[in-house]
């Protein structure tokens, strides 16, 4: 009888050392797969060379070693951002971004194949969702990418394809892989996890003990503007969402990111920047501004830098914190979902003609 083998890497040190135990082992040895795994990166148990033979042969017997297959790489030629294509082992496809900046190497990573959301401004969602990741696989990307490197990543943002909370219990079991002292050890605080605001999700996380920044997929400062651009919001008023992020803030301390992504005649007037500012006055937050990045399948426009500018001075006016994100990688189609879109438009265009 076939029986499927088990997620290796999804399991945490405590989970593995049952595992082991389970399987006459000495308690120690979880600790060396576990190293094997989160730390020195091996995709095969073969390659565990402190093991039995006997051991390695059990352990493939009963386990699989999720990897990732490198499908595509794009580089930029105006810094040097790297936007790469993976394969999962079921051959379903997402993206992931990895970005230099002075403070150190930053990945973003996909939590999703595809994404529900429909957020119509993001070509995450113009194929829907195929299916949610794994620990493993959200693992994977930061894994293989600093092996393609021979970079070190201190910086996670939980923000490529798909939405993170829709994936929830994945979502915490990375958290506590990646920031595992046996494994990686990231600084919990070094990860960011964006949300288009998923309320019971995002106050399950803030009683977690896992401090990462959160930061909301804003986009409009009232609730009828929201719903042209989010459809979550059908389901989700503003002001819950908001005090989700308020309750966020109180449970952990980590200020909240606003994430405002500016739409040519949409949501980047005058007025919308004053609604904004008295929406968040006094609140301890940071908001970035994000000129968006037009795709093809809409016809909405990034915003002129002057009206960017004039967004941002606005904001300040009532004292909030405000950054205009870096654009990197621009060159090569960095914004979420677009390098996994063009790829399956082609393999569309492809099995079309044959």
């Amino acid at each position: 009888m076939f029986t499927e083998k088990k997620d290796i890497k999804s399991f945490t040190l405590q989970e593995l050392t049952e595992e082991l135990l389970s399987m006459g082992e000495k308690k120690f040895r979880a600790g060396q797969v576990f190293d094997w795994l989160h730390k020195r990166g091996v995709t095969e148990f073969s390659q565990m060379t402190n093991l039995s033979a006997d051991l390695r042969e059990r352990l493939d017997g009963q386990y699989t070693i999720v990897t990732l297959r490198e499908v595509k790489r794009l580089a930029s030629a105006q810094d040097e951002t790297l936007k790469f294509l993976f394969a999962l082992p079921d051959d379903k496809v997402i993206e992931s971004v990895f970005m230099k900046y002075k403070h150190g190497n930053s990945v973003c990573i996909s939590s999703q194949a595809g994404c529900r959301m429909g957020c119509r401004f993001c070509a995450s969602t113009l194929g829907g969702l195929e299916r949610n990741l794994t620990a493993s696989e959200m693992l994977e990307q930061i894994y293989r990418i600093q092996e393609l490197t021979g970079e070190r990543v201190s910086n996670v943002v939980v923000m490529g394809t798909g939405e993170p909370m829709d994936n929830y219990d994945s979502l915490v079991r990375f958290l506590r892989l990646i920031s595992a002292s046996e494994g990686q050890g990231m600084s919990i605080r070094n990860i960011t996890v964006s949300t288009c605001g998923i309320v019971e999700n995002m106050r399950r996380l803030a009683e977690e003990g896992l401090p990462v920044t959160l930061a909301l997929s804003l986009h409009a400062p009232n609730d009828e503007a929201r719903r042209r651009l989010m459809p979550v919001a059908n389901k989700y008023a503003l002001a819950d969402v908001l005090a989700a992020c308020d309750y966020y803030f109180e449970k952990t301390g980590r200020r909240i990111s606003y994430e405002y992504s500016l739409v040519a005649g949409e949501n980047d007037t005058e007025a919308e920047a004053d609604a904004l500012g008295r929406l968040l006055k006094g609140k301890n937050c940071h908001v970035n501004l994000i000129p968006v990045n037009p795709i093809k399948e809409r016809d909405y426009k990034q915003s002129s830098f002057k009206n960017v500018l004039n967004f941002r001075k606005r904001l300040e006016k009532y004292n909030i914190n405000v950054t205009i994100r870096r654009e990197l990688g621009a060159d090569i189609g960095a914004a979420c979902g677009q390098l996994r879109k063009s790829h399956l438009d082609e393999a569309s265009a492809q099995g079309e003609t044959t």
